[in-house]
């Protein structure tokens, strides 16, 4: 759980840790994700509700007795902010669940991510594992 590190150049800097599979670990992304997108003087509101989401997701869906969770945060020239979230399980995809499920208990979390993040998707591998990732430009209207 404790690998951390903080990598970039001048154009993207970048932060990456590796978290236990736990409810303790998807806390902790969420405040790794403010600490450090302070230390970028990135506003971090929305940023941190999209890695709350995906990071649950990543417990809830995505965990493998044993095996971790990663959190990655890159910050494109411009103020782009992408959020990583790779997991165990690429066997299990998410996908948007249906407007008429939002009354569900399960399933809000990419509906939120969705309305804060400008791009989302999933990115297979390496095997057995997937990336969740979202991209957030600064200054957009988001609804």
């Amino acid at each position: 759980m404790e690998e951390m590190a903080l990598r970039g150049s001048m154009n993207a800097p970048q932060f990456a840790v590796q978290l236990s599979a736990t409810r303790r670990g998807a806390r902790l992304a969420r405040l790794l994700t403010e600490r450090q997108l302070d230390d970028w003087s990135v506003p971090s509101g929305e940023a941190v509700q999209v890695v709350a989401e995906l990071a649950a997701n990543a417990v809830l869906h995505g965990r493998v007795p044993g095996r971790d969770f990663r959190l990655t945060l890159r910050l494109f020239p411009g103020g782009t902010l992408r959020v990583e979230v790779t997991d165990a399980r690429g066997d299990r995809v998410p996908c948007l669940p249906d407007p008429a499920a939002d009354e569900e208990e399960c399933g809000r979390g990419l509906r939120i991510v969705a309305a804060y993040a400008d791009r989302w998707g999933v990115d297979a591998g390496p095997a057995p594992a997937k990336t969740v990732w979202a991209e957030l430009v600064p200054g957009r209207g988001r609804t």
